[in-house]
């Protein structure tokens, strides 16, 4: 493997990044979302410019960390836990890019700091469609003959579970090509979907790292698809004009800091996994909402619908929205999307019997 690990704007021993920096193919917003949906191009042959946050909406994510920092850290601090007792011998985090970055950061200080572990944090791509970077499990199991059994895969949060059912497939058919003994367990914050097979939480609400793109990822972009042939990690770019309010180290400093005097649950209570009775009943609830969003909407495209806070914001940030819906405009959990939809001119529609506190749907644009 030639292809190394580069370092966004994180410290080296905090996250290395699995990606090779390529020149990529920058379209606007809806440049990209009408290829996309005309089928010209794959969303992962592309990228859109980022542009820095406006004022208050970065504002409203400063605020957002001070209101949620402390559930947030709680509920990383209850992973590093499960993680602990799930793994013998030094670990490997594999966080999947970008999402999952942050999450990845704040799990080795935890281990390391607060479970005298020894970790290693590498963030991966996976991309829908096309699977886990499997140059980039070649890189650490044949050039850095990392323990394989000591691999984790880290996301900040899952709701339908498209990602999961990339990250499981790919594993398995990685291991059966390879004899190699990989886990593919997923450990996440947020599982509002009965997905992941770990979570600190099944609750809905605005993990704070979810407001914003790279600049609270360090400094990468979504990944970039390269083929499995040309023994090359996924691609991306580094958005080096966005150093200025670039948020990633201040971000899990804040949390970090935090720490030691967060008071989590019995280790007891939350290293099972989830029962898989939960997951088929969340599972259940969530295939009735996205029927019920695709009959009352006349939606042809599940990949249209994103629920929960987290995708909802994601749509916001960097799709073409055609509505936002909410359970309640006076919910502190989503005044960040109010702010992104009166930005971009978005409709809003409130159901207050709405399964999770936010779902956006993405326009269908003319081909």
């Amino acid at each position: 493997m030639k292809t190394l690990p580069i370092v966004g704007s994180y410290q080296r021993e905090d996250c290395q990044f699995l990606l090779e920096l390529v020149e990529a193919k920058y379209l606007s917003i809806e440049e990209k979302e009408k290829a996309i949906q005309s089928g010209t191009v794959h969303y992962s042959d592309v990228l859109n410019k980022e542009a820095a946050p406006s004022e208050d909406y970065q504002a409203l994510f400063y605020q957002f960390v001070e209101d949620y920092k402390y559930k947030f850290s709680k509920h990383v601090m209850e992973l590093a836990s499960t993680l602990d007792k799930n793994r013998r011998g030094d670990i490997t985090l594999l966080s999947l890019a970008r999402a999952g970055t942050p999450i990845g950061v704040l799990l080795k200080r935890a281990l390391e700091e607060h479970y005298n572990r020894k970790v290693q944090h590498f963030s991966v791509s996976i991309i829908r469609d096309r699977g886990l970077d499997l140059n980039a499990l070649d890189y650490l199991v044949e050039d850095l003959n990392v323990n394989q059994e000591s691999i984790a895969f880290i996301d900040g949060w899952t709701a339908k579970g498209v990602i999961t059912r990339e990250l499981y497939q790919s594993i398995n058919t990685y291991n059966a090509e390879n004899n190699t003994r990989i886990p593919n367990e997923l450990y996440v914050i947020s599982d509002c979907g009965g997905w992941a097979d770990y979570s600190a939480t099944a609750e809905d609400y605005p993990i704070p790292s979810s407001m914003l793109n790279s600049t609270v990822s360090g400094l990468i972009s979504r990944s970039i698809w390269q083929p499995r042939e040309s023994n090359k990690f996924h691609g991306c770019s580094k958005y080096k004009e966005l150093s200025e309010v670039d948020c990633s180290n201040w971000f899990v400093d804040q949390i970090s800091s935090l720490f030691p005097y967060v008071k989590i649950k019995e280790v007891g209570e939350i290293f099972q996994p989830t029962s898989q009775q939960l997951r088929s009943s969340q599972q259940s609830s969530m295939k009735r909402f996205i029927d019920d969003i695709m009959c009352r909407y006349g939606i042809s495209d599940v990949n249209h619908i994103k629920p929960g806070v987290a995708e909802a914001t994601r749509v916001m940030l960097r799709r073409v929205p055609e509505l936002l819906i909410i359970r309640s405009m006076k919910s502190e959990k989503v005044q960040h999307l109010i702010t992104l939809a009166k930005e971009k001119n978005v409709n809003i529609s409130v159901e207050t019997s709405l399964l999770f506190e936010a779902c956006a749907l993405i326009k269908q644009l003319k081909k």
